[in-house]
């Protein structure tokens, strides 16, 4: 048996298209137009890719796009402020701090300042709060790109016994409250976990989120799981360049899994589709109309 491999680059395509056309309607029913402000501290590399596929994907999606760059050694004061000038204007409905924040910024402090209206990272304690308590909430783009793509093989995620390998603030949590929400049972695990291999292989869905390259073997898996592989790690390749990977193991899981996403082409195509979903609802929301058919 070999997996099925979940196409995220299509699954996001599509859910771009679906965000394109509400963005459509809302233009021409309320003349509003949906606004991202994306705030870059410092020349990340990594970042500065990430932050211009967001410009141009919020743009094609037919919303504003406002970038504000900042030297790596800005105060910390003039980023709160600058995001405190964002929570006040009234054309920008979502406000994203492009993370990690260079040495010496306090992220927790940065984050806290972000109006939870605005929070379309999701990060904002009144957020987590909010997701943790079953309420409506913003919730982090990455692990709602996740349940998106397993409910692409799994309509229904309800009664499914689902393991996440991994507890950040970023993925993990957030991941584990949305899996809630749609009824799975769910096993969180980590570094420090027993026998992760055994707890592995009683999942139907396995999340892996823990950030090591291709720690979860093919013989982890259930035959027949749907696994969805959050991790991004550079190994260095036979040709002397580097090779993204997994978290999982492809070319091992393959065997085994029902269905599985590829690194690159999965899970981090949907993180940008996610954040257009997040500034429509926000906008959506800020201006008292009903929630968007997205």
């Amino acid at each position: 048996m070999t997996a099925s491999v979940i196409d995220g680059k299509a699954i996001a395509a599509e859910l771009r298209a679906r965000v394109a056309a509400e963005v459509t309607r809302v233009k021409q029913d309320h003349g509003l137009t949906p606004g991202l402000a994306v705030v870059l501290v410092g020349n990340d590399p990594a970042s500065e890719v990430y932050v211009r596929s967001k410009h141009k994907q919020t743009q094609e999606a037919g919303m504003a796009s406002f970038e504000h760059v900042l030297p790596a050694d800005v105060a910390q004061g003039d980023l709160i402020a600058l995001v405190q000038k964002l929570n006040n204007d009234p054309t920008v409905h979502g406000i994203l701090v492009q993370l990690p924040l260079p040495k010496g910024l306090d992220t927790q402090a940065v984050i806290n300042a972000i109006d939870p209206a605005k929070d379309v990272d999701g990060l904002h304690p009144v957020n987590a709060g909010r997701l943790a308590s079953g309420m409506n909430a913003l919730s982090p783009c990455t692990p709602l790109g996740c349940i998106i793509l397993a409910k692409s093989v799994h309509p229904s995620l309800e009664g499914m016994n689902a393991i996440v390998i991994g507890r950040s603030n970023l993925v993990g949590r957030p991941l584990v409250q949305l899996l809630l929400n749609e009824n799975a049972t769910v096993t969180i695990a980590h570094s420090r976990s027993r026998d992760l291999p055994k707890l592995t292989a009683q999942a139907d869905l396995v999340f892996a989120a823990v950030g090591k390259a291709e720690m979860v073997r093919g013989d982890w898996i259930k035959p027949g799981a749907t696994v969805i592989d959050v991790g991004i790690n550079r190994l260095p390749a036979a040709d002397g360049k580097s090779k993204l990977v997994g978290d999982v193991a492809y070319q091992e899981a393959l065997k085994t899994a029902g269905a599985i996403t590829p690194v690159p082409g999965g899970v981090g195509q949907m993180t940008v589709a996610c954040l257009l979903v997040n500034t429509l609802r926000a906008a959506s929301a800020i201006n008292g109309l009903k929630a968007p058919a997205v």
